[in-house]
């Protein structure tokens, strides 16, 4: 665990999403659609910052904003997800990199009831990543995976 744990993502990627499209309801149509993703590290290391921007998807378009923050004292990454539609940063999912993955968790609340909400990171060298959405309503007992992204570089 470091703050280099992100620096494979540093550049510009094409995003292939695949997302559920109605979560935590028993749904089992998923929806695909590319976007676009630009990654920069920020004070030494310390943070970083990508855009995220998909403009052809079942819910309008979408531009994004991840701000990662490494604590080095836990060596734990806070992850803030802002969006345009709202304007506002989202609570953090907070977490770490063991062996690999990066396993990130939050509660929030979605469609009027706290859910638990799980991020996983793996990559598969320089040019491949891979990231992963999951909402438990149950505590934690059991995972829905709701929304994938593939990862390929265009530029460094």
């Amino acid at each position: 665990m470091s703050n280099a744990d992100f620096d494979f993502l540093f550049g510009t990627w094409r995003v292939r999403n695949r997302r559920l499209r109605e979560p935590l309801a028993g749904s089992s149509e998923w929806v695909e659609f590319d976007a676009t993703s630009v990654a920069r590290r920020v004070w030494g290391g310390l943070a970083n910052l990508d855009e995220f921007e998909a403009l052809d998807t079942p819910w309008g378009e979408i531009h994004g904003m991840t701000l990662r923050l490494y604590d080095p004292k836990s060596e734990q990454w806070a992850i803030y997800w802002g969006n345009r539609n709202n304007g506002r940063l989202d609570v953090p999912m907070t977490g770490q990199w063991v062996n690999g993955v990066g396993e990130f968790y939050d509660q929030e609340l979605f469609r009027g009831r706290m859910i638990y909400v799980r991020f996983l990171w793996t990559t598969d060298g320089p040019d491949a990543a891979r990231w992963e959405q999951s909402f438990s309503g149950d505590g934690g007992k059991t995972w829905e995976t709701n929304w994938i992204m593939v990862f390929e570089r265009t530029a460094s």
